[in-house]
C-alpha cells in the first residue's frame, strides 16, 4: 500500500517558531538577570531640564535694561536740574544716571535721598575737596559716583569692605563701583542677572561712554565699592552729625 504523504509545515511557519523560542530564551535569561537587562534594551529618554525661573520685570536689572537703546550717548556736562525728581534727557547722560533712573523705578529718588543726607552732613562728602563745593548741589551731587558710594555705605548697602574677584559673589540688582582707568574717572555699574555663557561671570548694565548698554565688563577695572539695594525697607537716613564748637572761653 502506497505510504501516506508526510506534512510538512511551511517554512516561513518554521521561521516563526524559532524566533518564538529565542525570544523567549531571552526574555527568561533578563528575568534571571533582574530585568537590569531589560532595561538596557529599553528605549532611553533624554533628561528634561528644570524650567528656567520666569524673569522678575520689576528687577533692578529689568528696569535698567529699559534703558537700553533709548538712553545713547554719554554726556557730563553739568545740568541745572528740577528738584526732586530732576533728569537730564533721557537719550543722554553718564553712568550714575543708569542707577538713578533705576531705582526711582523702584520708589527711590536719589537725588532727593542724597541732597537730604549732604544738606544735614556736608563735611562728611568728598565735595569741597574733590570738587571746591561750599554747599549741597541738588543738581549734581546724587550724580557723582564718590557721593553715592559714601551714601551706600551710609545706609547699610555695602556687602563688603574688600570687594572680591569671585563671581558668585556678585548677586542681580548688585551696585558695583570701580576706576575707569580708560578714562580717568570714577564709575558705576548694576550687576545683571544674565551671565557669560561660558565663564559664567556676571554681566553688567551700565553707561562707560556709548550710551546704555549690557556687556561683561564687570573685571574689566579694580572693583572700589560693592553694594546691594535693600527695597523691603525703608531708607533710615544717619543722624545730623553734632557740629564740633569752640567754646568761648
Amino acid at each position: 500500500m502506497p505510504t501516506a504523504a508526510r506534512k510538512t509545515e511551511p517554512a516561513p511557519y518554521i521561521m516563526k517558531k524559532k524566533s518564538l523560542l529565542i525570544l523567549s530564551c531571552v526574555l527568561l535569561l533578563l528575568a534571571g538577570a533582574g530585568g537590569a537587562g531589560l532595561y538596557f534594551f529599553m528605549p532611553q529618554q533624554a533628561p528634561i531640564a528644570p524650567p528656567s525661573p520666569a524673569p522678575d520685570k520689576d528687577s533692578l536689572p529689568a528696569l535698567a535694561r529699559q534703558q537700553i537703546g533709548v538712553t545713547v550717548s554719554y554726556t557730563p556736562d553739568y545740568v541745572d536740574l528740577e528738584y526732586p525728581m530732576g533728569d537730564v534727557p533721557i537719550e543722554s547722560g553718564v553712568c550714575t544716571d543708569v542707577i538713578i533712573r533705576a531705582l526711582r523705578l523702584k520708589g527711590l529718588d536719589l537725588q532727593e535721598l542724597v541732597h537730604e543726607d549732604m544738606k544735614k552732613n556736608f563735611r562728611s562728602y568728598p565735595g569741597r575737596k574733590l570738587w571746591r563745593q561750599r554747599t549741597a548741589d541738588p543738581s549734581i551731587d546724587h550724580r557723582r559716583v564718590p557721593n553715592l558710594e559714601l551714601f551706600f555705605a551710609r545706609i547699610g548697602w555695602t556687602v563688603t569692605e574688600k570687594p572680591t574677584d569671585n563671581p558668585d559673589d556678585y548677586k542681580p540688582g548688585d551696585l558695583v563701583t570701580c576706576y575707569d582707568a580708560a578714562h580717568g574717572r570714577p564709575h558705576i555699574m548694576i550687576v545683571s542677572d544674565r551671565k557669560h555663557a561660558e565663564t559664567g561671570v556676571p554681566k553688567v548694565i551700565h553707561n562707560s561712554g556709548k550710551g546704555t548698554e549690557e556687556n561683561d565688563d564687570l573685571f574689566e577695572f579694580p572693583i572700589t565699592g560693592h553694594f546691594r539695594p535693600v527695597f523691603d525697607q525703608p531708607i533710615q537716613l544717619p543722624e545730623p552729625e553734632k557740629s564740633q564748637q569752640k567754646k568761648k572761653k
